[in-house]
């Protein structure tokens, strides 16, 4: 008797459910011997698997034979599995289907959803944060700079909303609609961007697969509070162990919370390699056979290796002829024979153990230096060779300057590093910057910062000596500052900290520095950071911009660049932040905070009024109703004069939402100097009035003591010297 064909359908459907009930039910048993364990050229591990009692519940795939070669499938069919990871619980697929289907408001704003086709909310599968990213494609042009046109995975998830917003209130750009938005692999587009170029953005659009990364975990379960597992406990892993699917012996269960999910992933312990989800899965490794373990007699043991220099040697097995032969029983003949040649052995091996060592040390500075991009930085500044010379220190040197780095030379620290004192060869204060770990990013930011620096000569610019690559992570050499920061001189305990006039001249300088790297250098530098932590003081309070890691090199015919989003919240251009594009006026926001901040000595970082305003938003607003005495600090009141209001008036224009509404750094350094001058004219006033004073009773007593009137020219005169040298300081 035949059985239709929906009829059987529903039948192996029905057998497959059951099977996934009885398997979470109970223990987790593993494989049938006759599951497939590939589709066409990828491997399919359990708990993956294809057909009824083949995997663990929700790790189900399907194999499309009707393709050559065959497509392993993973829910609706839109991903195509192409590698299955146990060791870093991932899946690779390429997203046939995946853009983001947007809808437009009638303009250029739209929004939309991606979905993975991942099945229900208790599907073991979420996007990678970590290694996938948002792709915007462009219409009309086409895109291919880092940072221009991605963006990163907030949380790993298995669908997204996507809101698609046009902030060019100018409509200089309209027509230029995203004609695709995607999640993918990170470095996808990068690899694909040129060939698009060469192409109809739309064809390549239509035809190109995407990767993207999914992490899954066993047992997974949606979470309602982020990090905290569903049941209340603290672990995911079962406590019942023939009930985990962790089978083999020597697996270990590890628990996996997110933002989303909770789960955990089986793993096999150190020695061991395999697959821990199936009994004796993990078997031991050979250490023994793998290159670079062992340079001597290598032994294996369950789980381990014992490695040791042959009999007669001794030295590190571990390294490139490391081991040596003893010369023990050849220095004992030579000792009974000639005392002479037993010393020339000694000398000799400790000569021999000396040029081994400097030999270890030189390749693993000239490996760090390869590592942290040296040869790139030559070249950066290998158009002034003299520059080039001079800006790599050896490492040798700043062991000196430092006493070998001593802990009575630390200046500081914090999480990222520690600063140290040091004194160079040529008797330079230097402060040297030393991270803690190599990140490949701020690599990346050092290097940016070494090349930028090496560029400006100002002298409200933190002067840079040169940097050293010699060692597992670069060290920056720099002027030592002695003052501090401009945020610890603001934000200390007590009513008063600096006083007016210092406040205006250190605001001058900043705008001074600013300004020379916006117009006076070859390639215009956004410096991206601005704030008070980044302006430091040296013995005379004078002002030190510093912090070049997150600058940017602006082309002079680039109006504004796309960039990732760097800076720090409460300084942060709103503008750049929404949009991503950098431009000159992004730092002109910033240094109308930092002018707010001298104006109230409040921080913007953590400042809320009672009306729950930011400081820039309560500034403004009490501004515009000519009321800003509750926001000015009492010493800004008590010691300035007319200038408090002109101060006020330029931060709120440098704080504008609208870049284009916004002073330059030319014009805030021009009307900051004007209002100096202003306060100089009226402290000039001042000594004048007390000196005619001082002058009337000087004549006073002269013709009462009947004095010349040679003596009262003379007096006359010196009060001029005393004016002039007051206007034009020596």
């Amino acid at each position: 008797m035949m059985i239709p064909v929906e009829a059987a359908a529903l039948l192996l459907l029905l057998l497959q459910l059951c099977s996934d009930a009885a398997a979470q039910a109970g223990g987790v048993a593993g494989p049938q011997a006759s599951c497939p364990t590939s589709c066409g050229n990828v491997s399919v591990p359990y708990p993956f698997g294809i057909g009824a009692s083949c995997y663990l519940p929700g790790f189900s795939l399907t194999c499309d034979r009707t393709r050559h070669p065959p497509r392993l499938l993973l829910g609706d069919g839109t991903l195509h599995v192409v590698e299955i990871s146990l060791a870093n619980a991932t899946l690779r697929a390429m997203n046939t289907a995946g853009a983001v289907n947007l809808t437009y408001d009638g303009g250029v704003n739209g929004n939309g959803t991606w979905g993975s086709g991942l099945g229900s909310s208790s599907s073991p599968y979420i996007v990678s944060e970590r290694r996938n990213q948002l792709v915007e494609e462009e219409g009309g042009t086409a895109c291919s700079g880092i940072g221009c046109c991605e963006t990163p995975i907030p949380f790993g998830r298995p669908a997204y909303g996507v809101l698609y917003r046009n902030l060019d209130e100018s409509h200089e750009l309209d027509g230029q609609v995203p004609t695709a938005v995607r999640i993918a692999e990170r470095g996808w587009f990068d690899g694909v961007a040129a060939e698009m170029l060469n192409q109809s953005l739309s064809e390549a659009t239509a035809k190109a697969e995407v990767p993207v990364v999914l992490e899954w975990a066993v047992a997974s379960t949606p979470v309602i509070i982020p990090g905290v597992v569903p049941d209340g406990g603290n672990s995911s892993c079962p406590a019942d162990a023939a009930k985990s699917a962790c089978r083999s012996s020597h697996s270990s269960c590890h628990n996996v919370t997110g933002n989303y999910r909770s789960g955990y992933v089986c793993r096999c312990v150190k020695g061991y390699d395999g697959n821990p989800y199936l009994d004796d899965g993990c078997q031991d490794i050979d250490e023994c056979a793998l290159p670079g373990k062992c340079y001597g007699v290598c032994t294996n043991t369950p789980g381990a290796y014992s490695c040791r220099c042959p009999r007669g040697a001794s030295g590190n097995p571990y390294v490139t002829h490391g081991c040596t032969k003893s010369l023990l029983g050849l220095s004992i003949g030579l000792g009974i024979g000639s005392g002479a040649g037993l010393l020339f052995l000694v000398l000799g091996a400790a000569f021999l153990a000396r040029k081994i060592k400097n030999r270890r040390t030189r390749l693993s500075r000239q490996k760090f230096f390869k590592q942290n991009r040296g040869h790139l930085l030559q070249q950066l500044v290998s158009q002034k060779a003299d520059i080039a010379e001079r800006m790599i220190i050896p490492l040798a040197e700043l062991e000196i300057a430092t006493n070998n780095f001593d802990k009575a030379r630390e200046l500081g620290g914090g999480g990222h590093g520690t600063v140290y004192k040091g004194i160079l060869t040529d008797q330079h204060v230097v402060a040297i910057k030393k991270s803690k770990v190599a990140i490949q990013r701020e690599i990346d930011e050092f290097i940016n910062e070494v090349t930028i620096l090496s560029q400006i000569n100002h002298r409200n610019v933190v002067k840079l000596y040169g940097c050293c690559l010699e060692t597992e992570v670069p060290l920056l050499v720099h002027e030592f500052i002695s003052n501090g920061t401009l945020y610890n001189h603001l934000h200390v305990d007590g009513p008063t900290s600096l006083p007016w006039e210092d406040r205006m001249r250190i605001a001058t300088e900043s705008a001074r520095a600013l300004s020379y790297l916006h117009k006076a250098v070859s390639f215009p530098i956004i410096h991206r950071d601005i704030k008070s932590h980044n302006i430091l003081l040296d013995g005379s309070l004078t002002a030190k911009v510093s912090d070049f890691g997150a600058s940017r090199c602006i082309p002079d015919d680039a109006t504004n660049v796309l960039t990732a989003i760097q800076g720090t919240l409460g300084y942060l251009d709103p503008i750049y932040y929404y949009t991503g594009r950098l431009t000159e006026k992004s730092d002109v926001y910033s240094f109308g905070v930092v002018l707010i901040e001298l104006l109230t000595r409040k921080k913007p970082y953590s400042y809320r009024s009672p009306q729950e305003d930011s400081l820039v938003a309560h500034f403004t607003s009490l501004l515009s109703e000519d009321n800003l005495v509750p926001v000015l600090h009492s010493q800004v009141l008590e010691e300035g004069g007319k200038e408090v209001r002109e101060v006020a008036a330029l931060a709120a224009s440098c704080v504008m939402l609208k870049a284009e509404d916004r002073p330059t750094m030319r014009n805030v350094e021009m009307t900051l100097e004007s209002i100096q001058t202003s306060l100089q004219k009226d402290k000039l006033q001042s000594a004048s009035t007390k000196l005619s004073r001082d002058k009337q009773v000087v004549v006073s007593y002269a013709i009462g003591e009947v004095r010349s009137n040679e003596e009262s020219s003379r007096q006359y005169s010196l009060e001029e010297e005393f004016l002039l040298s007051a206007r034009y300081p020596r």
